[in-house]
């Protein structure tokens, strides 16, 4: 079951991924602030912050925060074979998850977010 989950999560990350570094002009800032990894998604900037004791991601609509108050997300650290799902909880003008991450060079992280009633996947990858 672990083998399917993992081949499912490869499969989705690889059929159309948007990578953090890809380099796109919308006439909106789309750069971090907060020293993360940034991705666009229909105009919604999210922004990844990746520590070994803390995940915090940023959602910002056309350069304004989101507020995510009543949002969850769930990402998805993919290391290797390593495989390891987080809940983020809301926390001020984020959310966040504190604990212990494999946050290395090469690891591909997939974030599920809800908020406002819409849900979208973010696709990151750690340089």
């Amino acid at each position: 079951m672990k083998l399917i989950s993992t081949a499912l999560a490869l499969t989705l990350m690889l059929s159309g991924a948007v990578f953090a570094a890809d380099k796109h002009d919308h006439g909106h800032e789309d750069k971090p602030l907060h020293g993360g990894l940034v991705t666009e998604i229909k105009d919604v900037d999210y922004e990844l912050v990746a520590k070994p004791d803390v995940l915090q991601l940023y959602v910002r609509d056309h350069g304004k925060p989101v507020d995510v108050s009543k949002a969850t997300a769930k990402i998805t650290l993919l290391a290797g074979t390593d495989k390891q799902e987080v809940e983020l909880k809301p926390s001020g003008d984020k959310l966040e998850a504190k604990g212990s991450f494999k946050v290395t060079a090469g690891t591909k992280i997939v974030a599920q977010v809800n908020a406002a009633g819409k849900t979208a996947t973010a696709r990151f990858l750690l340089k």
